[in-house]
């Protein structure tokens, strides 16, 4: 009984230790949150006023673009898949994982080749132990994302969909990343970067009466500097989103964990006392055995 009674407090102690481990965690995942979403609201401004540049460019003049012009064969097609660099965080990457396998299943039955660029060691990691090839790899920079690693896929992505699915390139770019929605729920969300089809569907469904652009020295050569740049920021802002969502996940697995050490505390602590009344009783009824034979051998 004294060895159950050791059994129960070394996994009382075990569950209180993991406990404070999981707390702390949990309370630093959401201070992160708040730091991901201000830098997502901070990129906003820029995002919206290139946004703009471009659906201009692209709406007041005739240039036949071929970031913006689909092609009559698509071959080939990029999936970049956002994954994070640390586990801890529930579903967060089994499930955009299988957003991305998914998009990769229905392109092949349109006929296409996938070809998969990854974002973070949970994804690198899984496709290297499934034997998977990958076409393009960023790890490191996942939970605190910089904009150069945006510049670097997006210049990655820009040079495959220039070489074009013949030349051992792509044909159309497809995203995968959780988007954040509260601190309770993250959303796999699937955008097809390329071809570029601009829509400012705030502007365009109002009456608002639009200024006579002119382009200086051509609509050509202000999309062929702009369009790189709307790649960067729509790539920072998936990475920027996959971090804030990451972040959310974490805080949620940790809370969950803190109340199932706090169950667990729960039920080893009545084990215990259990276990301690029952041995009470036992040491009792020996002591009243005892004394009870030792009064009728008199």
């Amino acid at each position: 009984m004294g060895a159950q009674l050791r059994v129960y407090k070394q996994k009382i102690s075990s569950a209180q230790t993991t406990k404070k481990i999981t707390k702390a965690m949990e309370l630093i995942a959401a201070s992160r949150i708040q730091k991901a979403m201000g830098r997502v609201r901070a990129s906003a401004p820029f995002a919206r006023a290139v946004t703009r540049a471009v659906s201009a460019v692209a709406t007041h003049s005739n240039v036949d673009h071929p970031l913006t012009t689909e092609r009559e064969v698509i071959r080939r097609s990029a999936v970049v898949i956002f994954a994070s660099d640390r586990g801890l965080a529930g579903a967060f990457n089994s499930q955009i994982l299988r957003e991305g396998l998914e998009l990769a299943q229905l392109l092949r039955e349109q006929g296409k080749e996938p070809v998969f660029y990854l974002v973070g060691r949970k994804a690198v990691g899984y496709f290297q132990f499934r034997k998977m090839a990958s076409a393009g790899q960023w790890t490191g920079d996942t939970d605190t994302p910089h904009f150069h690693t945006a510049e670097e896929i997006a210049a990655a992505l820009l040079d495959a969909y220039d070489r074009g699915g013949n030349e051992g390139g792509v044909d159309e770019i497809h995203l995968v990343y959780n988007r954040f929605v509260s601190m309770m729920t993250q959303s796999p969300e699937q955008v097809r970067l390329l071809p570029l089809e601009v829509v400012e569907a705030e502007e365009s469904a109002s009456a608002q009466v639009y200024p006579l652009y002119e382009f200086e020295p051509d609509a050509e050569t202000v999309l062929n500097q702009l369009l790189p740049v709307y790649i960067q920021s729509r790539v920072f802002n998936a990475l920027l989103q996959s971090s804030a969502a990451k972040h959310a996940a974490t805080q949620k697995a940790m809370k969950s964990a803190s109340d199932n050490a706090d169950k667990l505390i729960t039920d080893y602590t009545r084990l215990r006392n259990n276990a301690r009344q029952a041995e009470i009783t036992q040491q009792i009824a020996e002591i009243v055995g005892g004394a009870d034979a030792l009064a009728s051998g008199k």
